[in-house]
């Protein structure tokens, strides 16, 4: 991602969303987030210049094209994701919320095989820790330009409603699992 590039994150609420819009805005992109209607003035906060309402409207069909398009959730078509990009835009797979029979693999590889096939780049996203990386956020994060957004608290006992409730695909930021006392949403 380059300084000025446009930016649409859909799934920008969750806890890898809110990370995204945040890390985006550092780097300089203009940033539109794609949440719920409950979620719409929290991804404001954090930095989106847009907010897309999916309840509301339909991202792929509003005109606007981007340069990069972050795939959190997996919710529309990968013709509907290419709609938005710009004729040299990248499209990249993060996770997708059907984990399915095949763990999401399908739509991954659904991108990969036909990335050859359109101008656009098709990619997944795959974590590969390195100290650089690691570096640059630790950075931001001291700088007070990336912070986690947490949703919930939940005690040790409670892992399985913690899962279960991050499994709906509705929570904001992160949860959290500790020792202490819970706090469930």
């Amino acid at each position: 991602m380059q300084p000025g590039q446009t930016v649409l994150i859909n799934g920008a609420s969750g806890g890898v969303g809110t990370f995204a819009v945040q890390i985006a805005k550092s780097l300089g992109a203009s940033v539109t987030g794609v949440c719920s209607t409950d979620n719409v003035a929290m991804i404001r906060s954090i930095g989106a210049d847009l907010v897309i309402d999916y309840t509301k409207e339909d991202f792929s069909r509003t005109g606007q094209r981007y340069d990069v398009m972050l795939d959190l959730v997996g919710t529309r078509s990968l013709s509907d994701c290419l709609r938005v990009l710009t004729p040299r835009g990248t499209y990249v797979v993060v996770g997708v919320r059907d984990m399915g029979r095949w763990f999401g693999l399908g739509r991954q590889t659904k991108a990969l095989l036909l990335s050859p096939f359109v101008r656009q780049r098709m990619r997944v996203f795959v974590v590969r820790h390195n100290r650089k990386d690691l570096a640059v956020l630790k950075e931001l994060v001291e700088a007070g330009r990336v912070a986690p957004i947490l949703d919930g608290r939940y005690a040790l006992g409670d892992v399985p409603e913690a899962l279960r409730y991050q499994g709906e695909g509705h929570s904001r930021g992160k949860i959290v699992i500790g020792t202490g006392e819970a706090a469930v949403p």
